[in-house]
């Protein structure tokens, strides 16, 4: 299966907070878009490994994403190096996605940042011909998405660019209210962290509604860019 987009994160919930705006509006387009965890999020404070397994696969069916996969690095301790890109690299390399999105440049997360350097470097490393991988016994070709482009996350980053998520913005809400272990929940008595406060929940559209007021819609997702945003028509800006 060849996808659109595909939309990486360090831990199940991070693509859902950044860019499930983008991913359903995409989706409605007829565009073939697919999830890819790069931990269990077993460092959690709150739910198992196995709960959020069940929220991460809920969370697919609300947006409508082609496939969800979840590579199993070691939460909090995995790294950008060799063994951790070719895992990366034989799954570009299996969907051949367009466009990757993936975790903050920088982030309150020390697995943000790194996810994405080790994210950036394993879509260049991908259409190197003298890297050989292989997939279910067959050698694959290589591959490099055209466009990585980074969501924001914790940090109110200075966006390169927003999206537009206006009629998208209740799917969004709706996938995230998924990780029921995670998020506010006056009956959870768990631990509380930085994300289950009511607060935070809130923020999500307010944040949200701050980037839309920028370019005057309701609501918007931002991203940053590893190289010069190109348009065909200065009308292409909205």
């Amino acid at each position: 299966m060849k996808l659109d987009i595909l939309a990486i994160g360090a831990h199940p919930d991070d693509v859902e907070l950044s860019c499930a705006g983008t991913i359903a509006k995409e989706i409605s387009k007829g565009k073939k878009v697919g999830i890819l965890d790069l931990t269990r999020g077993e460092l959690g404070t709150r739910g198992t490994p196995q709960i959020r397994e069940e929220e991460a696969s809920a969370a697919a069916k609300i947006l409508g994403v082609a496939i969800r996969e979840n590579l199993g690095f070691r939460d909090g301790f995995f790294v950008d190096d060799e063994t951790h890109q070719l895992e990366i690299i034989k799954i570009i390399r299996k969907y051949r996605p367009e466009v990757i999105l993936c975790n903050a440049i920088e982030d309150r997360h020390i697995d943000h940042g790194r996810a994405s350097s080790l994210v950036s470097n394993a879509c260049f490393l991908s259409g190197l011909r003298k890297i050989d991988t292989t997939y279910e016994n067959t050698a694959q070709d290589p591959w490099r998405p055209r466009l990585v482009y980074h969501y924001i996350q914790w940090k109110n980053l200075q966006p390169d660019f927003v999206v537009d998520i206006s009629g998208f913005m209740d799917k969004k809400i709706e996938s995230v209210a998924a990780y029921k272990s995670q998020f506010y929940d006056e009956k959870n008595n768990e631990p509380e962290t930085p994300i289950s406060s009511k607060n935070f929940m809130d923020s999500i559209k307010y944040r949200a509604a701050d980037l839309g007021r920028l370019i005057g819609t309701p609501y918007a997702e931002g991203f940053t860019v590893e190289r010069c945003i190109a348009v065909d028509s200065i009308f292409d800006l909205i």
